[in-house]
């Protein structure tokens, strides 16, 4: 018998579940569900890639019923998040045929008109989710289930004025679900202004610290690149994702690389949706074992197998460096995380060991290594319609 069945699901539900080859619920699955399915309010802590998906979806598919209006609502940081959750949920709900959309800028917005007039569920950011609202495009007024997945990044990004007003509109009697890789002040202050008294589980983080090694190697600026290309070159590894805080850092970063024969692809905010999606699935499907990347690919997209993580810049907020060596050392598997410090990471590194004093970042003698001359970025655009930065949210 499967254990999801001791969960208070359906049979339907579990039949389905069981046709995805899943027979054992992960950690924040079996604390979370039956709560879910009592229709508790829930605030859900895990890091990504635990499972988070299945556990806030099989509450929405349980309620929602096909025909019968908008009755579930998802909201999420990314384009790439929405997407993945989108067919998350199509796959858990394919029993039971429900329509379910996504809902997010960078592309058209009239087929999402009308997919909305359809839809039982929608995942959606919140810019383009309120975008709708402010439009009368889509009917809120039958939401049964509303979830934040990876709830602190959207914090982190600055939505959150738009995340209380997509609250605001929706119906007060409703189950609200919290899911977040941390729990911070500002989700407990949200979930005690717009929750029932909320029930919180947590599981256990997925990455094995025992499994985990750190190092950084000291740098001058100029030679970081050379650097670089030299590890990536010489480190027989399988998937690779290198970070960058900035877009053009990533553009800088991919150029050089496919310079010096080195197979990477870029992703962030400046490209298409279609690019975004299509760089992913290459990636994960390791047609290319390199993604170079600024944060937005460090939380909530489903990527395996990452064995190594290069930090080209290291980040200004610790809890990006948590998100970004997540992604390594996963399920069992030995990850390695390489820091690369010049002279203005130096700041960011020391607030880093000082938040996180149980690191144990070691130092690593630099290899021999030839510099590679690098090829400057001149063209390097902001996409048309994007704003500069206006402190309210920042771009990734």
């Amino acid at each position: 018998m499967s254990l999801f069945e001791n969960l208070g699901l359906s049979s339907q539900t579990v039949a389905t579940i069981r046709g995805m080859g899943l027979t054992r619920p992960t950690q924040i699955q079996g604390r979370s569900i039956p709560h879910i399915m009592e229709k508790r309010d829930v605030i859900g802590e895990s890091a990504t890639g635990s499972g988070k998906t299945l556990a806030f979806g099989c509450g929405i598919v349980e309620q929602a019923v096909p025909k019968q209006g908008l009755q579930a609502l998802i909201l999420t940081p990314t384009r790439e998040l929405a997407e993945q959750v989108k067919c998350s949920l199509a796959e858990l709900s394919r029993n039971k045929k429900l329509n379910i959309i996504s809902v997010y800028g960078g592309v058209a917005i009239d087929p999402q008109i009308h997919g909305l007039s359809n839809a039982e569920v929608a995942v959606a950011t919140p810019g383009r989710l309120l975008d709708h609202l402010q439009r009368r495009t889509i009917d809120v007024s039958k939401i049964k289930v509303l979830v934040l997945d990876e709830a602190d990044r959207m914090l982190d990004m600055g939505f959150i004025d738009d995340v209380e007003r997509i609250i605001r509109a929706c119906p007060k009697k409703r189950q609200t679900l919290f899911f977040s890789a941390t729990i911070s002040p500002r989700i407990r202050d949200l979930a005690n202004r717009y929750m029932a008294r909320p029930t919180q589980v947590s599981a256990q983080k997925m990455v094995d610290p025992s499994k985990l090694r750190q190092i950084y190697y000291d740098v001058s600026k100029n030679m970081k690149l050379s650097l670089l290309a030299h590890l990536l070159q010489n480190e027989k590894a399988g998937l690779m994702m290198v970070f960058c805080n900035t877009r053009k850092t990533v553009e800088f970063v991919v150029k050089n690389l496919r310079a010096n024969k080195i197979d990477a692809i870029a992703i962030h905010g400046g490209l298409t949706q279609n690019k975004r999606t299509k760089t992913i699935n290459m990636f994960n499907g390791a047609k290319v074992n390199v993604l170079v990347c600024t944060d937005v690919a460090a939380r909530g997209l489903h990527i395996e197998n990452v064995s190594h993580v290069y930090n080209y810049n290291i980040p200004s907020d610790p809890k990006d460096y948590v998100h970004r060596i997540g992604r390594t050392a996963r399920a069992g598997e030995e990850g390695k995380v390489v820091n690369l410090l010049s002279d203005i990471d130096y700041d960011n590194f020391s607030r880093l060991l000082s938040e996180y004093r149980e690191f144990n970042v070691r130092k690593e003698q630099r290899p021999y290594f030839k510099k590679v001359m690098a090829i400057k970025i001149n063209n390097f655009r902001r996409p048309p319609g994007r704003r500069r930065f206006s402190g309210r949210r920042r771009w990734n």
